[in-house]
């Protein structure tokens, strides 16, 4: 990017990142606002300064003391809600020498980058690929196997892409799978499924959790073919009580059970009274199901938490015998286990009541209502090891 340009797109932020550069963020935001959503999927060192104090500084002309915050001649990337107030300090800073480019849209804009890596996994002969969002930590995967293909946990802000994947890749969706009820995001399984012929699948336990529109209900045990792949799933409650895995050779699609940086919360769907005996049903399917099977089992979660970092094929993944000997909350006793469930959760994520019944069919949600529902953070972990 040249020194005369004055705004940066989010996708090229985003190739930045994932290329390992580092990124200076000036953030315009309130301060809470953006302590509970920060900018984050990479090396970023981020000042906090609110446009409300920088107008302030404006109209007593202190703009090139906050200019020499900035004199060492990196780029600075501004930052807000949706590239409006950012735009005009990036200008300001440029009047006073410093590089400074306004991120095109903001955090808006930032939220519906989307990009996809191949996992390097033995998943009985197919292809799967891994769709990240940065601004939430999102994962999706496309399972690819001959001329079929199932998308798991897919967004409903990109049911074309994985339609248009699929086909790119010379595979129409037989399956759109849910592992469980979402609370973070707004689902695409019915949206996958009215752009292409795919099944809508979710578990049978969406059902008790009052299930209202049409869908193939799957059990512990039951399979999907896709291509000359099986899709074998795999009941692990203790994040909800539906919550299923996918088994896919030696690859573990593991929905919001387990992180590479940690293991799921279990508050979302039963509320601070039912946590505790959530919590003790997820150290029973992590201790009596998870972990028992193979070390070289790779584990692609539902998530990533800022500041994971990616395996060596780019995707957010690690093998389960490392994640046995890595991560403290594998090792603990069930009290022990609990006590760290409950004390490490982070804030619910933002309007998850509202999403979950949207999830359930029970409340319709437009595109843009969906977007505005699904911002910010994730918060699907208890905490990170």
């Amino acid at each position: 990017m040249s020194s005369d340009e004055t705004t940066l797109s989010p996708a090229t932020l985003a190739e930045t990142l994932r290329a390992g550069g580092r990124v200076r963020v000036l953030d315009v935001r309130n301060r809470d606002e953006a302590d509970r959503w920060p900018l984050g999927g990479g090396d970023v060192e981020t000042t906090h300064l609110s446009y409300m104090r920088f107008v302030q500084a404006q109209a007593r002309e202190e703009v090139g003391d906050l200019a020499d915050e900035f004199d060492d001649g990196e780029r600075v990337v501004v930052v807000c809600g949706r590239g409006e107030s950012s735009t005009t300090v990036a200008a300001a800073l440029r009047e006073h020498g410093v590089d400074a480019v306004n991120l095109e849209d903001g955090m808006r804009g930032w939220a519906r980058v989307y990009h996809s890596e191949e996992l390097d996994a033995d998943a009985d002969g197919a292809r799967v690929f891994q769709y990240q969002r940065p601004a939430s930590g999102c994962l999706a995967h496309l399972v690819v196997s001959g001329d079929e293909a199932a998308v798991v946990d897919p967004l409903r802000l990109f049911a074309d892409r994985y339609v248009d994947d699929a086909r790119d890749r010379g595979a129409a969706l037989r399956y759109a799978i849910d592992t469980h009820v979402h609370a973070d995001h707004v689902s695409g399984v019915r949206d996958v499924a009215e752009r292409s012929d795919a099944t809508v699948v979710v578990p049978e336990g969406a059902a008790d959790r009052g299930l209202a529109f049409d869908a193939e209900l799957i059990d512990d045990g039951d399979e999907l073919r896709v291509g000359d792949a099986t899709l074998e799933a795999m009941h692990v409650p203790g994040h909800t009580t539906e919550m299923t895995a996918y088994r896919v050779g030696d690859l573990l699609l593991g929905g919001d059970l387990l992180f590479t940086e940690g293991v799921a919360r279990p508050d979302l769907e039963r509320g601070d009274e039912g946590a505790e005996e959530m919590a003790r049903q997820l150290h029973r399917t992590l201790h009596e199901r998870v972990l028992t099977l193979p070390d070289e089992t790779v584990v692609a979660p539902g998530h990533y938490s800022d500041g994971a970092e990616p395996a060596g094929d780019g995707a957010y993944t690690a093998a389960l015998g490392e994640l046995r000997s890595r991560l403290e909350a594998l090792s603990m006793d069930e009290p022990a286990f609990v006590d760290y469930a409950l004390s490490g959760m982070p804030p619910r994520p933002n309007n998850f009541a509202e999403i979950i019944e949207a999830n359930l069919g029970r409340d319709a949600v437009d595109d843009e209502e969906a977007f505005e529902l699904e911002l910010g953070p994730n918060n699907c972990a208890a905490a990170a090891d």
